[in-house]
C-alpha cells in the first residue's frame, strides 16, 4: 500500500487503558493493534456472504417411467431438447 495518514480518534478511557496494557504485553504498538483490528473488521465485511438455498421438493412417486431406466443422460437430453445441446 501507499503511505501513512494521520488521524485523531476518540476512544473510551477504559478501552484505551486495556488495549495499551495488551499492546505492552504483546510487545506491539498501539497503532499495530488498531491496524490489525481494522483489518479484521474490513476482511469480515469484504468476505462473500453465504447464501442459503432451500431445497425444492415436490410430492410424487419419483421419476416418470421414461426416465426411470435412462438415468442422468435421459434427463439431461430431455432438459436440453430443442436447445441445441
Amino acid at each position: 500500500m501507499g503511505g501513512n495518514m494521520k488521524t485523531t480518534i476518540d476512544i473510551a478511557d477504559s478501552l484505551l487503558i486495556r488495549s495499551r496494557a495488551i499492546a505492552q504485553h504483546e510487545r506491539v504498538t498501539f497503532r499495530q493493534m488498531v491496524e490489525e483490528g481494522l483489518a479484521v473488521v474490513i476482511a469480515r465485511h469484504e468476505r462473500p456472504r453465504r447464501v442459503c438455498i432451500k431445497p425444492v421438493t415436490v410430492k410424487g412417486r419419483g421419476l416418470s417411467p421414461e426416465f426411470r431406466s435412462g438415468g442422468w443422460p435421459a434427463l439431461r437430453n430431455a432438459a436440453y431438447e430443442g436447445h441445441g445441446a
